[in-house]
């Protein structure tokens, strides 16, 4: 089991409360794999240390109370440039080798953690192509480290450095190049499962099929709410990003129960949003957030007992005007039973001027509510 080392860096006027929800948000990433975490340290400062980020005191009393505490792996909240992880690598080989480690201790941003994240959750062909372009276009400009390794291969002396010097420059270019046509063929393979996407989308057009996307930040019950009302087994786990492919689930909805006339509608559930989610990790997965263009409405989840719900939402509604979703959105409180009743009745007065539904999934409460808003709204 890996020993992690937490660090945050962070500007002075945040809170301690979105501090500490930040680092605990991380520490469940972390715990996705089953790692250990053994210490957190915080810095606030104004603007990161150019070179590694953490500033250099910081860094070395972290790298030295890492070694003190057997840690394999620091990852820094923060998303930090190729310079930089370079950097903050090299200085952690160095105090490997020093303190007579077997292993080098390893740094890794949050967006490696995310990524190493979306691979482990991967199921579809699609989405492990998705996760491969997103890496690549997050790790790609770190070739600049991969680069300064493989020089280490050819030289040991200054004097080496100018005779061997075109070997470490065509191998990092032989890797660019690599880099480059392997997104090329990702990105033509994509297109292909987006051509077979729209045929989807047009067949369900002609068959008057609404479709409702589903979204919400993670681990707000997603997966709970297709398994309460499509009766279908999707993986519901209180682990962030435990489900990460795109599905369609169909969802029959009595309009009059007495003449049993039904209504089919289609939910479209796809990846969780989080805070801080990087341009690059949009992009990549930009083929299955089309769907939600399309939509007749959304249904926004968003877990009630969450000290954090305005921000939560403001997190959401930012990466949906950002792919262009414009719809209607449905606000679903869900995890009531978790609250009590004035907090509630909080909630009800601070939204009532949205269009939302207040359920319980694990006590079954609300979910009617839910699908006759469903009806009216279809």
């Amino acid at each position: 089991m890996l020993k992690v080392f937490l660090a945050d860096i962070a500007p002075k006027n945040l809170s301690r409360e979105i501090l500490q929800d930040r680092m605990n948000e991380l520490e469940n990433l972390v715990d996705t794999f089953w790692w250990l975490v053994i210490v957190t340290k915080l810095q606030r400062k104004e603007q990161p240390d150019f070179k590694t980020y953490v500033w250099k005191w910081k860094l070395e009393e972290i790298i030295q109370e890492m070694i003190s505490v057997w840690a394999n792996l620091l990852i820094v909240w923060n998303v930090l440039k190729p310079s930089q992880i370079f950097e903050i690598n090299e200085q952690l080989r160095v105090a490997s080798e020093q303190a007579w480690l077997k292993e080098p201790i390893k740094a890794r941003d949050r967006i490696d953690l995310i990524l190493k994240i979306f691979e482990k959750h991967a199921q579809s062909t699609e989405a492990r192509l998705q996760i491969e372009l997103a890496a690549i276009k997050h790790m790609g400009p770190r070739i600049y480290g991969m680069g300064m390794e493989l020089s280490r291969q050819w030289w040991s002396s200054w004097s080496w450095w100018w005779a061997t010097r075109w070997i470490w420059e065509t191998n990092t270019e032989r890797m660019k190049r690599h880099l480059k046509e392997r997104q090329i063929k990702i990105k033509d393979k994509l297109k292909e499962f987006e051509k077979m996407r729209e045929l989807h989308r047009q067949s369900r057009i002609k068959k008057w099929l609404p479709i409702i996307w589903i979204v919400g930040y993670t681990n707000a019950g997603k997966s709970s709410l297709l398994n309460a009302l499509t009766k279908k087994w999707v993986l519901a786990e209180n682990k962030l990003f435990a489900t990460l492919w795109t599905n369609v689930w169909k969802l029959f909805l009595f309009t009059d129960p007495e003449k049993w006339i039904w209504k089919e509608v289609l939910l479209n559930d796809t990846i969780w949003f989080i805070r801080d989610l990087p341009p690059k990790l949009i992009d990549a997965f930009s083929s299955t957030l089309e769907d939600s263009i399309e939509s007749v409405f959304l249904l926004h989840i968003i877990d009630a007992s969450d000290p954090f719900i305005q921000e939560r939402i403001n997190v959401v509604d930012e990466i949906l005007d950002d792919i262009g979703a414009k719809q209607h959105r449905v606000l679903v409180f869900n995890k009531i039973d978790l609250i009590d009743e004035s907090r509630l009745k909080e909630l009800k007065e601070t939204y009532k001027n949205y269009d939302s539904v207040f359920i319980s999934i694990i006590d079954e409460i609300g979910l009617e509510d839910l699908k006759d808003r469903i009806i009216n709204l279809i």
